[in-house]
């Protein structure tokens, strides 16, 4: 009776500060007591990114403290804060070993899950060997194999048949095979594979999965919920751990291997990035740190770069007049240099694309591959609005809120709209990678931006140059919503119709 007497105070004095002062402010993130801002959370999960981004663009400075029991945490769309934590105060700013022993079990301490000394040999070697021409050749020639002999055969088959694609589907697989290849030389054969029994289509089911559990941590408010049920092995945590025990064993049939053979001819002349970290023999080059920087690799080039195809393709299948743009500008860069359409485009005339360059700047902007990223305050500080961040605190930047501020993009920031990168002339003009956070800023910058670019433009360059996207629906909306793993997906896919392009009287063949 008397803990039935607490409980009913408790609710009551909720109920008081929601009527009294929750309800009438209006800027930031309501906090009731003990609770903090979790009713809120809990009321708005189904459209998280969207209530987020909704709070930060009524703040004065766009920035807001959310308060959970036990945890604080600032959450930002001012691109001014955003410079400051990612190159000014750098040093402030780390992963935090919270945010690493989330992301531990399946990242382990590679590139994207590590801090100091570990992060910065990794960084250093990644920033070299990304901007190596022989890897950028051996990147190019796979890219270029896997768009001749798997991707457009399966176009022209589904256009022939009628049949309805998920993009999703095929861009994730196109990507996955081919950062494999990158990584370590192995194709996985996902997008050519039939049925779910191929051997790499079960690596990148679990793969997946891995991602979108591991993620799925991030959703308890309390880490203890998660911990237990790994420690008893059950429900989601049971489901991860097998996924990742499949993804390890898959992986390390392929790197004991070649560590074997790591003095042996043959291994000296793959060009892959398995090769180069075992010859920089960083941790030793043990097969756990292998491993991870094999994970990490993968996850970069399938879940980033997946995304932004997949976002791309959506926004493209119901824009007729955005695909008639990209494909006069291919038109031009053919007539320009005297190519015939189908040929392979080149390194040189993929980096000329500039309309095909802004429209993916803009799919991206909307819809960046990783929404929100978080930091940790390693000593007390103040950010540039004014906002007070004690030790201690993390600190998430949120890119899907900050596109959608018009104090930033303008009155029409919530549309899709390539034009606004264009300058006068019609070249692709950059922008500050703090208000453009898609590649991250500062030390942290992504090292293979350059090459996901050109990935990305050769693949659509090629589709829309042979076939016309069409969505199966003519709504906006997404039927499924968002998909939060490690990057950002489409719940329910991209399914599209495709049809050969008619060049002339004459259906191209």
């Amino acid at each position: 009776m008397e803990l039935f007497s607490v409980l009913s105070f408790i609710f009551l004095l909720i109920f008081l500060y929601h009527y009294f002062y929750s309800s009438g402010n209006n800027t930031g993130f309501k906090n009731y007591p003990i609770v903090g801002t979790l009713p809120e959370i809990i009321k708005n999960s189904h459209r998280f990114l969207d209530w987020e981004a909704e709070v930060l663009a009524n703040c004065p400075t766009n920035t807001a403290v959310l308060h959970l029991p036990g945890k604080t945490r600032v959450i930002t769309a001012n691109p001014l804060n955003v410079d400051y934590i990612l190159r000014t105060n750098f040093e402030n700013y780390s992963k935090g070993e919270e945010y690493l022993f989330l992301l531990e079990d399946f990242l382990g301490r590679g590139i994207f899950n590590s801090d100091g000394k570990l992060w910065k040999v990794q960084r250093k070697l990644a920033s070299y060997e990304f901007n190596s021409k022989s890897l950028k050749n051996f990147f190019m020639e796979k890219v270029v194999m896997e768009i001749k002999t798997r991707l457009l055969p399966l176009l022209e088959k589904a256009a022939e048949k009628g049949l309805v694609l998920d993009m999703q589907n095929v861009v994730e697989k196109f990507s996955f095979d081919n950062i494999c290849e990158l990584a370590f030389s192995f194709d996985p054969g996902c997008l050519g594979a039939d049925g779910s029994s191929h051997p790499g289509v079960e690596f990148m089911k679990a793969f997946q999965d891995a991602g979108e559990l591991i993620a799925s941590r991030y959703r308890y408010f309390n880490p203890s919920i998660w911990k237990l049920k790994r420690f008893f092995n059950i429900g989601s945590e049971r489901s991860l751990r097998e996924s990742i025990s499949t993804v390890d064993k898959f992986i390390y049939d392929i790197i004991r291997p070649r560590i074997d053979q790591a003095n042996e001819e043959d291994n000296k002349e793959k060009a892959d990035l398995l090769s180069r970290y075992i010859e920089s023999n960083i941790e030793n080059g043990s097969p756990e740190f292998l491993r991870d920087v094999m994970i990490n690799t993968i996850e970069a080039g399938q879940g980033s770069t997946g995304s932004a195809l997949s976002w791309f393709f959506w926004v493209l299948s119901s824009r007729k007049d955005t695909q008639e743009k990209i494909l006069n500008e291919l038109k031009t860069i053919r007539a320009r240099n005297g190519t015939d359409i189908g040929e392979t485009f080149s390194y040189e005339e993929l980096r000329d694309m500039q309309y095909l360059h802004a429209a993916f700047l803009e799919s991206m902007r909307l819809y960046s591959p990783l929404p929100v990223n978080t930091r940790k305050c390693e000593n007390d500080d103040v950010m540039p609005d004014g906002t007070f961040v004690k030790k201690g605190w993390f600190v998430s930047y949120d890119n899907y809120a900050m596109a959608r501020l018009e104090r930033i993009w303008g009155k029409n920031c919530a549309e899709y709209y390539p034009e606004r990168w264009l300058d006068e002339d019609g070249v692709c003009r950059q922008e500050s990678p703090c208000r453009y956070v898609v590649f991250h800023a500062g030390p942290r910058i992504c090292p293979g931006k350059e090459m996901a670019y050109i990935q990305m433009k050769a693949v659509a360059a090629s589709i829309i140059e042979r076939f016309e996207i069409s969505k199966l629906q003519d709504k906006e909306k997404l039927s499924g919503g968002h998909l939060m793993s490690l990057s950002f997906r489409i719940q329910g896919g991209v399914p599209v119709t495709v049809r050969k392009r008619l060049w002339g009287e004459e259906i191209l063949e």
